[in-house]
């Protein structure tokens, strides 16, 4: 069993896994929605190693569906985390991301992030003009009053849930090995830059039957959420539906891997 020194060891973990997810996808992305369905379920289990053996400490599931307002039908992209029982007494984790976009491009007008880690507990909300490049966001802690502040984004930054979502949009098929990417996110009211370089394809077993898959490295320019330029490792499937389904990332505290557990309702 891990012996964690500290709960935040523990939180650092759970955040480095949300930002290996992250740091995937290129700063423009204009290609049509062909991948992501209204219907989605992925579910991953998440481990971690610092003692030498893999434990599977958290859950992370992904999720989709429609929400319908009074002026359009959006799509609303789920993520939340959650610790296995059996770490709730060490340090309990019941985290919900989500945000709402654009079924057909998943450009986001609302992002919601609510953090629920032991006693610690924030609150942020985004909500997008991108016809003037800025974000209002609110944020509340706990026995704390809410905060106000207005954003200037850059043009393609997107907030950490559709970031996610939009590598599923890229055109692999047709990018030549050693290809690099670029990309900005919205987090903590901060702009965050990361970066990808596609490896080619590589056949993995997984859950849910042997794929063919296309192989990431992944990079930050931040040092303190990844670890090493050769560490950091995404598998996405090699077909239409680009689900990611195996991932290995190496931080300042340790190392762990992604893996896939259950898929249901794909687009193709």
């Amino acid at each position: 069993m891990i012996n964690f020194t500290s709960s935040k060891t523990f939180i650092f973990f759970k955040m480095r896994i949300i930002f290996f997810l992250v740091f995937l996808t290129t700063i423009s992305i204009k290609a049509q929605n062909n991948a992501v369905g209204k219907t989605e379920k992925l579910v991953f289990t998440a481990s971690y190693n610092m003692s030498g053996v893999l434990n599977n400490i958290a859950e992370v599931t992904m999720e989709t569906s429609e929400a319908k307002t009074s002026k359009a039908t959006l799509l609303r992209l789920k993520c939340t985390a959650a610790t296995y029982s059996k770490w709730d007494n060490f340090f309990k984790i019941r985290d919900l991301y989500e945000s709402y976009v654009n079924p057909n491009n998943l450009k986001p007008y609302l992002h919601k992030r609510d953090v629920n880690e032991g006693r610690y507990y924030k609150a942020m909300k985004y909500t997008f003009d991108p016809k003037s490049n800025t974000v209002k966001s609110v944020q509340t802690k706990r026995n704390k009053p809410e905060e106000n502040k207005n954003l200037t984004i850059h043009t393609g930054t997107k907030d950490i849930v559709s970031t996610i979502y939009s590598l599923r949009l890229i055109d692999f098929k047709n990018m030549p090995v050693g290809t690099k990417k670029t990309f900005t996110i919205l987090f903590d009211r901060e702009e965050m830059k990361g970066m990808f370089t596609y490896l080619g394809k590589e056949t993995i077993p997984t859950a849910v039957g042997k794929k063919e898959c296309y192989k990431l490295a992944i990079g930050s320019n931040q040092p303190d959420v990844l670890k090493g330029t050769n560490s950091n490792f995404l598998w996405l499937t090699a077909d239409e539906n680009k689900i990611p389904v195996y991932g290995k990332f190496k931080i300042p505290v340790g190392s762990g891997e992604l893996k896939i557990k259950s898929v249901s309702g794909l687009k193709n």
